[in-house]
């Protein structure tokens, strides 16, 4: 979906979702928390914490393959929370949910095991420039394993992928210029971290599918603010964390196609991945658990399946009595919330968006003349207000814009207008103290 477009109602009752999360009452500095680092991690709402710490409470037991009552509950519960993910990302089949300790697992496990399955010396992996490191070095560790080679869509000075002829973005450009016979895997963000940017995804897929490549989304920054469906984009897998969408830490998704899945070696051996081991052989469990070794986060994967059905319940109670119905009132919220601070942010002398597309989900990544960063998180946090400073494990993106580093505010369903002028007029009373 498309955030721009999507309405705020004023069926949107953000007391009413603020209520719904404890940490939003505590007092930093001797002043009320504005949290504003959500795309680092968001915050947990109640029955989120409740559900995790249930877990421990009544039915902690390993999952699978136990016969006491114990393990049979906490088996139906990690399972049930693996058919709310399926349901939730339109995955066919739940046994396409992989589950992991996060993103960064999730895309170590594609680029170990892709890289075994699919690349031979002078193949090609092609990311884009806006990769979050963990969609960059397991590229590269796999592209030197095998002697491959790692091309790079570069970005635009608005934060958009350069798709046009020699690198230019026009309306005739299109990315099948970075593909060729040798290219094996395309791997991009569906969001990006730092920049806010929503990536024409399901168009590069296309195209990318016409020459047989291997399609690796990472919706680290997508997950908690647009509407993913995998079969509408047509990925071959999609990787995403928990933490970042109201869910427990550790927690992580890999989706992939039940055939690709099934043609894919493990990555990890150990317990619960086997069908059998001898001393000569072992042979691999059915999907998913061929990808599942050792002892899971049971209690974060049920968390994980909670926050998803919080996020639908509340999302849809505000949804259905808008006048669009369908769209995602939190993105309606939170696209609000990006257009008030871009604008009230662009007042201040000497401060510049890094980030400019069209198409962004809540996320102001700026800069400000001859003031660094981490003076300006390190005094905003004495007002109580959390952001994030520094290269947002984006380096390469940093040089593109020729920047150390920006300070970020990312915005969640819970934020209020009232701390984006918070943050504001934080920003403008840190820059009376440096200056």
């Amino acid at each position: 979906m498309k955030t721009k477009d999507a309405p705020v109602t004023k069926a949107y009752d953000v007391e009413r979702i603020r209520a719904q999360f404890p940490i939003l009452r505590e007092l930093v500095h001797g002043k009320p928390l504005v949290y504003f680092d959500n795309a680092a991690t968001s915050q947990k709402p109640r029955r989120v914490i409740k559900t995790e710490s249930a877990y421990y409470a009544t039915i902690n037991a390993n999952v699978h393959r136990g016969v006491h009552t114990l393990s049979t509950r906490a088996t139906e519960a990690q399972e049930a929370a693996r058919e709310i993910v399926r349901r939730h990302i339109n995955a066919q089949h739940a046994h396409e949910v992989i589950f992991t300790s996060g993103t960064t697992a999730s895309i170590n496990l594609a680029a170990t095991s892709l890289g075994q399955l699919l690349l031979r010396k002078g193949d090609e992996v092609v990311i884009s420039g806006m990769e979050h490191h963990s969609n960059i070095v397991p590229w590269q560790l796999a592209c030197e394993r095998y002697g491959a080679k790692l091309k790079v869509i570069p970005i635009t000075d608005s934060g958009e992928w350069e798709t046009g002829p020699q690198g230019r973005k026009d309306a005739k450009g299109s990315t099948e210029q970075f593909f060729n016979e040798r290219t094996r895997i395309l791997a991009i963000s569906h969001v990006s971290n730092t920049l806010g940017t929503i990536n024409p995804v399901k168009k590069l897929i296309a195209q990318a599918k016409k020459q047989g490549i291997i399609t690796v989304v990472d919706g680290a920054q997508a997950i908690a603010h647009l509407d993913v469906d995998v079969q509408d984009l047509d990925c071959d897998l999609y990787a995403f964390s928990g933490h970042k969408a109201y869910a427990p830490t550790g927690t992580g998704v890999l989706y992939g196609r039940e055939e690709l899945l099934e043609r894919m070696p493990p990555w990890q051996g150990g317990g619960e991945m086997i069908e059998t081991v001898t001393l000569e052989k072992s042979t691999w469990a059915k999907l998913p658990f061929k990808f599942e070794a050792g002892t899971p986060h049971i209690a974060g994967i049920i968390g994980l399946g909670e926050a998803l059905r919080w996020m639908e319940d509340y999302d849809f109670a505000f949804a259905k009595d808008s006048a669009e119905q369908g769209k995602s009132a939190f993105a309606a919220h939170e696209h609000m919330l990006l257009e008030r601070a871009t604008k009230e942010l662009l007042t201040i002398d000497g401060l510049r968006i890094i980030g400019t597309a069209k198409e962004k989900v809540g996320v102001i990544s700026f800069v400000i003349e001859d003031v660094h960063h981490y003076d300006i998180g390190t005094l905003l946090d004495q007002q109580g207000i959390a952001v994030r400073t520094g290269h947002h494990c984006t380096q390469p993106l940093m040089d593109r814009f020729g920047v150390s580093g920006t300070t970020r505010a990312s915005f969640a369903c819970f934020n209020t207008c009232a701390e984006v002028d918070a943050l504001v007029a934080g920003v403008k009373k840190t820059l009376k103290m440096l200056r």
